[in-house]
């Protein structure tokens, strides 16, 4: 009986039915779909032929309205999964119990690798994460390993006297690493490289996090146990839901995540199937997969689209897909936790990098063998931040031509031989719906993820009524913030085209209100843009003037919204109102709520030396051809 419900149990960690045809239908929705919005849009603008404005506006608006439709539809069926308690992979419910052979055996690496980060926070998120592990973890070692390639001598030695504690209070529980390179080259990629080529061949996985992961032991062992008992994996991504915010900002963006992030994932997952995508953190990696298939090579040229592959966490998860390895998403585990920037200006900070990283990714679309699916990371991870551009550009445009119209004088005469006039012909009944279909699409996600929220667990969100509220009040701040965000990523965008690079830095994660100077020296600008616009449009199509409020308030009051949202008194007052409370703050997981940020020690002992090396290789891989040493794995097709 135990003998067939793991064969059971682990037939469901590998089994993944239809993949293709599960694509085919949910391209074919989105084609669909956008084709409806593209030739409403058409037929409004061609009443009386269509202009070379209305032709780029045209193709803009099919740019974003696809990018709308493809998150409505993922939504969609997250949702339906979510509420019928279906695993998106399987399409059956979750089996409980290990999945692994009873008889079977691993070795795993929490690996951390850190640059110049906050030690305090880095040894007590290691340390609380490790310390959540179960007392006993039959077949399964575990141990922990801090990558640093920290530049800072006192940055260092703080690493150094924090690590030795942390070894110290650990000790007969889990075995914790400490290893510093000289070199950063390669950054977190080659990091992450140097410790499989060294020490990668001791483990079977490495549990990959970032400075402020935090996981649950629980989750911990789930993700090792669905790689034991499912030998053709070779990525399992987890869901990271951010924790610890006190900003308005920080907590906006935690509640969202919370409430929307699992379900649109479990969509996501639905099609992704077998060739999902990875964050770059809390996500498990079979170590021989990432040594054989994951060494990056420099992009030709120079940066900011040439040199070292910045934005790796892709890239690498399409090489392991190429090299014959699944890559999946599990949506299922609450127990995977990081921190984030508090503030717009930080936020807007770390987008500035990943915007360069996302964009060297357009020159990869067409790398030798790549999955489709890898393809399409490519190019979704760039038009995420391409279409803050779109948008603008659309904006624009269409200011444009809504002042051309107003100044112009009307011409119902074409011809001297003209007899009658040339009557305005009125746009087909057609504006309102395609603009209440466009917002219902918009904000869908977003209600679908309440009515689950509402449904299967309003008291970890403070209550029904407490949660609809909150919703509203997210939903109002994400709409205002909006189109600062747009300024920001197009002015990113357009800096990245021209040239100009960027450092890649240690990111801000701790709580801070900012100054009204601050504030106004990153904003003025575009709250002058925004002032203008709006008296430019009030002046001479005051109609256009309403339809752009959304849009010019957010940026006339940018100023006031990136001061305000960085209060942690506003953001705390809301938490004491019951507002905008996520689960990690209503039922605690103790991997969270007993975090605790010591003082790192001015000296103490040198931590232990890591174990004994066993070097090997890490082929450079190519994206325009593939080398023999990229021939080898799973003897089974994957789909």
């Amino acid at each position: 009986m135990k003998a067939d419900s793991h064969t059971r149990a682990n037939r469901h960690a590998q089994d993944v039915p239809c993949p293709r045809l599960r694509r085919m239908a949910v391209g074919l929705a989105i084609a669909a779909t956008s084709a409806l919005g593209v030739w409403t849009m058409f037929r409004i603008l061609h009443v009386e032929g269509i202009t070379p404005l209305e032709l780029a506006i045209l193709v803009l608006f099919a740019i974003t309205f696809s990018w709308i439709v493809m998150a409505f539809w993922s939504a969609v069926i997250g949702f339906v999964l979510n509420l019928t308690g279906r695993d998106p992979l399987s399409l059956k419910r979750r089996p409980k119990g290990p999945q692994r052979a009873p008889d079977a055996t691993s070795r795993t690496a929490l690996v951390m690798p850190i640059h110049n980060e906050d030690v305090a926070r880095v040894a007590a998120g290691l340390e609380i994460t490790c310390r959540d592990l179960p007392a006993e973890t039959p077949g399964m070692t575990i141990e922990a390993f801090v990558l640093s390639d920290s530049t800072d001598d006192a940055i260092v030695a703080e690493e150094r006297a924090a690590i030795a504690v942390v070894q110290q209070r650990l000790s007969g529980h889990c075995r914790i690493h400490y290893r510093h390179r000289d070199s950063n080259v390669g950054r977190k990629a080659g990091n992450l490289g140097d410790f499989c080529t060294r020490w990668g061949r001791h483990y079977d996985y490495m549990l990959v996090l970032d400075a402020d992961s935090l996981m649950s032991g629980d989750t911990v062992i789930a993700l090792i146990d669905e790689m034991m008992a499912n030998p053709r994996l070779g990525l399992l991504q987890t869901v990271p839901i951010p924790v610890r915010q006190d900003s308005l900002f920080g907590r906006a963006n935690q509640f969202a995540a919370a409430l929307y992030s699992p379900m649109l994932a479990t969509g996501l997952s639905f099609w992704h199937a077998t060739a999902a995508n990875y964050f770059g953190h809390n996500a498990i990696i079979r170590v021989a997969a990432f040594t054989q298939h994951c060494g990056l090579p420099e992009l030709p040229g120079k940066p900011p689209l040439g040199g070292d592959i910045l934005s790796h966490d892709f890239v690498e998860a399409a090489l392991i897909r190429r090299g014959g390895w699944q890559v999946r998403l599990r949506t299922d585990l609450g127990g995977s936790f990081e921190e984030m920037p508090s503030h717009i200006l930080d936020y807007a900070k770390r987008d500035r990098r990943w915007v360069q990283g996302n964009l060297q990714h357009l020159r990869l679309l067409h790398g030798h063998r790549l999955h489709f699916l890898s393809r399409l990371h490519f190019f979704c991870g760039a038009l995420a931040y391409l279409s803050s551009l779109v948008w603008l550009g659309i904006l624009a445009i269409s200011t444009l031509d809504a002042l051309v119209r107003a100044l112009s004088p009307p011409n119902f005469y074409t011809s001297s031989s003209q007899l009658f006039p040339n009557w305005p012909i009125a746009p087909p009944n057609l504006i309102m719906p395609l603009l209440g279909g466009t917002l219902a699409m918009l904000l869908m996600p977003k209600v679908l993820g309440l009515i689950l929220g509402l449904i299967r667990q309003p008291q970890a969100f403070g209550g029904r009524a407490k949660l609809i509220m909150s919703m509203l009040l997210e939903t109002l701040f994400a709409m205002l913030i909006a189109p600062l965000m747009m300024v920001f990523h197009s002015r990113f965008v357009l800096e990245v085209l021209s040239g100009r690079t960027v450092s890649w830095d240690t990111q801000a994660r701790e709580g801070r209100a900012l100054p009204w100077r601050d504030t106004w020296r990153f904003t003025w600008v575009w709250a002058l843009l925004g002032a203008a616009w709006a008296i430019a449009t009030w002046t001479w199509t005051p109609m256009f003037f309403l339809w752009l409020t959304p849009v010019w308030l957010g940026l006339v009051l940018a100023a006031p919204l990136v001061r305000w949202s960085s209060s942690l008194t506003i953001g705390r007052g809301l938490r004491r109102s019951g507002l905008l409370l996520v689960p990690s703050e209503t039922q605690t997981p103790a991997v969270v709520g007993d975090l605790r940020i010591d003082p790192v020690p001015a000296s103490g002992e040198a931590p232990q030396p890591p174990p004994e090396e066993i070097p090997c290789d890490m082929p450079v891989q190519s994206f325009r051809s593939r080398g023999p040493h990229m021939a080898n794995h799973p003897t089974q097709p994957l789909s």
